[in-house]
């Protein structure tokens, strides 16, 4: 197996899978602030992948040359279309292939997937024997998940996990009815650490939830014995987050404004009229903010209708 996870450096650091957030496009912009170690994709659903709808859905397995290594995440309720997405993935070239157990939405949930598959063991080790299958040994699979469904169940939901055929595993140290709103269990990570030292040794740890920066990253690896850190919601305050040359406090306008020209020309070049320009719209605020009056120059991009209005905005307060 080309298991890329165990050629990483130590503390390694990387950028969390985030719906309709972390497409091609974002990626790229991230690595130009400063690069992570590993990419995600966003959640991409197996169900809509092995139906008719695959062709609005393929866009979020996109990547290019220059994200490597990347992993796909992938979601669903049914085995069989885990399989043959996972193929897909292992076909396209991706590193490797993660299951989301950990998105907590409401949505997903009633469908039985994600999160909900904390409380049904049987069918969570059906998807991982599934994907297994698929990518025969060849790219590493790995999980995303969260301590528990509506309380802590540490010991019996990881444990679990750690006795399955993966080579990774994420954990957002809250439960899935916590969402983003309590404080991150931290500690947790210690009873993780442990378990996965007694029950699957090989098997790499990436600690997520609360962490904001590549100081805050390494800090948390280093206390709790954890190979890697993710950071996901850290990256709307600071997309600087995984570069430690630079302090976000003193990141200038212009820097700000540049980093946002990338992003723009890149997105017109990468989807052209295959996304919908409102969808870009949602970014602005990760780069207009911290400046005087960046409040007003955000109105003004958010006012926009076109992509060609946004980027003159830019260039003439560059």
């Amino acid at each position: 197996m080309a298991n890329f996870w165990l050629e990483l450096p130590k503390n390694f650091s990387v950028l969390a899978p985030m719906e309709d957030v972390t497409d091609t496009v974002f990626r790229q912009v991230i690595i130009k602030a400063g690069r992570p170690d590993v990419m995600f994709t966003e959640f991409t659903n197996c169900d809509g992948m092995c139906s008719i709808g695959q062709a609005n859905l393929i866009h979020r397995l996109k990547f290019s040359s220059l994200e490597k290594p990347i992993v796909a995440q992938i979601w669903g309720k049914t085995p069989e279309n885990y399989y043959q997405t996972a193929k897909l993935c292992l076909e396209m070239g991706f590193d490797g292939v993660d299951i989301n157990m950990g998105c907590p939405e409401k949505s997903v949930i009633k469908q039985g997937a994600c999160s909900a598959l904390i409380n049904n063991h049987e069918l969570a080790s059906e998807i991982i024997k599934s994907v297994n299958r698929a990518v025969e040994g060849k790219i590493p699979v790995s999980v995303k998940t969260r301590i528990g469904f509506n309380t802590i169940v540490t010991e019996d939901w990881i444990g679990f996990l750690l006795k399955q055929n993966i080579q990774a595993l994420t954990v957002h140290s809250r439960t899935a009815k916590e969402l983003s709103d309590a404080p991150n269990h931290f500690e947790q990570y210690e009873i993780i650490q442990s378990l996965r030292d007694e029950i699957n040794p090989n098997c790499i740890l990436i600690a997520n939830g609360d962490i904001t920066d590549s100081t805050h990253g390494v800090n948390v690896c280093e206390q709790y014995q954890i190979e890697g850190y993710m950071i996901g919601r850290g990256v709307f305050q600071n997309p600087w987050c995984f570069n430690p040359t630079i302090k976000i406090d003193e990141v200038s306008k212009q820097t700000r404004l540049e980093l946002l020209q990338f992003h723009l020309n890149l997105w017109s070049e990468t989807w052209q009229n295959s996304k919908s320009y409102p969808k870009l719209k949602k970014y602005f605020k990760i780069y207009i903010q911290s400046f005087a009056q960046a409040s007003d120059l955000r109105v003004s991009l958010m006012e926009t209708k076109y992509i060609e209005e946004a980027k003159k905005i830019i260039f003439d307060n560059l």
